[in-house]
């Protein structure tokens, strides 16, 4: 089984964000805590977004553990929710899809979409 590429992991995640109402932007730059990281797809208005770690982006340069570290604080204080998932925790576009509807159907419980 071949990995996910890039292009088709964010197109994934876009169409699934998207199917429950929120607008993406891509290529969103996002200060947290002082830490500045760009994610592949957010919603400014509703602060719901994600980023689909892969080596072929170089983002394992960027989502460095002070990055996760400082979305993980933002996001326990509430102000902002995103979805952060590597390519070498899932094993095809459909896993990534189950896992994105788990995220957003956990975030909907908690009110937030």
């Amino acid at each position: 089984m071949r990995p996910v590429r890039e292009a088709e992991g964010r197109a994934v995640l876009r169409r699934c964000f998207e199917a429950r109402g929120l607008h993406i932007e891509e290529d969103v730059d996002l200060q947290a805590e002082g830490v500045a990281i760009v994610l592949d797809g957010y919603d400014r208005a509703r602060r719901l977004g994600y980023e689909f770690v892969t080596s072929e982006a170089g983002d394992r340069e960027e989502v460095t553990p002070e990055v996760v570290a400082a979305l993980e604080a933002r996001m326990a204080a509430g102000s902002l929710a995103v979805f952060l998932v590597d390519e070498e925790d899932i094993d095809s576009e459909a896993d990534l899809e189950a896992a994105a509807l788990r995220f957003l159907d956990e975030i909907g419980k908690r009110g937030l979409l």
